[in-house]
């Protein structure tokens, strides 16, 4: 259940209020009545299902009311109220399966900025991910995985083609690769400094890693393991489950390819620095295929049950 918070000018009420009367899984409707200051208005509060969300967030913006007032949304962890079951009744769907297309967009753009916040973290994973390589620990190397943001800037790529937003496609990619070329350049100075310190020795690099190897030797399987995270990852965003994100924090090589390919910088080993890189773009385009063919899947599955449900409802009010 989402619940909505609107400001309105006040000769744009009634037509509001009208809407969301007349939308199918709505209730709970107050009208607070000039309630409202910055800006100056009336406060409407209502609820809707999620699987009606993303069509009452639409209508709203067609009547200009981001524009001239305000829609606030927030999820409803739990709401006891009958009427608001009979909501979830008559809205076709569920609320598990539908994409709230306005929140999706929101999400993806905070999660892609190219902030001091998230250079950080990435450069944190991918130096944690170059210890993990030097040791040969692979726990180490789930935690720089786990660390990582840069599953916000690839879902903010799909989300982008998707809905043909080039300026967020161009943002995220923005953030994906300078925050990924910053981290790789980071963790050299780190690696040499490192080196200095007596903590990293090539040999550690050279010599065999059962646990890490795997890194900087892409193959097929690679791109299958992306894929698939890839899909699961974008499900996770779109259903709001954030506890399946982290699964595919960690079932992906990004961080840990960048990490190697770093390191082997430092020391002039060309062959394991092309080899991750291989690697970490298999891994970032195995990921933005398979969100995008997720999203447009979603997109035409739900697109096609509401013109389902509306041809039911236009058959009853005929008969």
């Amino acid at each position: 259940m989402l619940h909505l918070r609107l400001i309105t000018p006040a000769d744009r009420t009634e037509a509001v209020v009208t809407l969301l009367e007349n939308s199918v899984g709505t209730t709970n409707l107050a009208v607070l009545t000039g309630a409202a200051r910055d800006p100056a208005g009336d406060v409407i509060l209502c609820d809707v299902v999620r699987e009606a969300g993303d069509e009452v967030l639409r209508e709203l913006r067609a009547l200009g009311i981001h524009e001239c007032g305000s829609i606030a949304v927030e999820t409803v962890d739990l709401e006891l109220s009958q009427r608001a079951e009979q909501a979830e009744h008559e809205a076709p769907g569920e609320g598990a399966d539908a994409v709230v297309w306005e929140q999706l967009t929101e999400v993806t753009h905070e999660e892609s900025t190219f902030s001091i916040t998230y250079v950080a973290f990435l450069t944190l994973a991918v130096m944690l991910a170059a210890c993990g390589v030097m040791l040969d620990n692979a726990i180490l190397i789930v935690g720089a995985m786990a660390v990582g943001p840069e599953f916000g800037p690839l879902a903010g790529i799909c989300t982008a083609v998707v809905q043909r937003a080039p300026r967020l496609a161009g943002r995220s990619l923005y953030a994906l690769l300078a925050g990924f070329a910053l981290a790789i350049a980071l963790t050299v100075l780190f690696s040499v400094l490192m080196d200095a310190a007596g903590l990293f020795r090539e040999i550690m690099l050279e010599r065999p890693r059962s646990n890490t190897a795997f890194i900087w030797k892409p193959d097929r399987m690679s791109f299958v393991v992306a894929f698939l995270a890839g899909v699961a990852g974008t499900l996770s965003l779109t259903s709001a489950k954030s506890s399946a994100l982290i699964g595919v924090a960690i079932s992906v090589t990004t961080v840990p390819a960048a990490g190697n390919a770093a390191v082997a910088l430092s020391y002039g080993d060309l062959g394991q620095t092309y080899g991750s890189a291989a690697q970490l773009l298999a891994n970032l385009g195995g990921i933005v295929l398979a969100g995008t063919l997720t999203l447009l899947a979603q997109k035409w599955l739900w697109s096609r049950r509401g013109r389902r449900a509306a041809a039911g409802r236009a058959q009853r009010q005929a008969s």
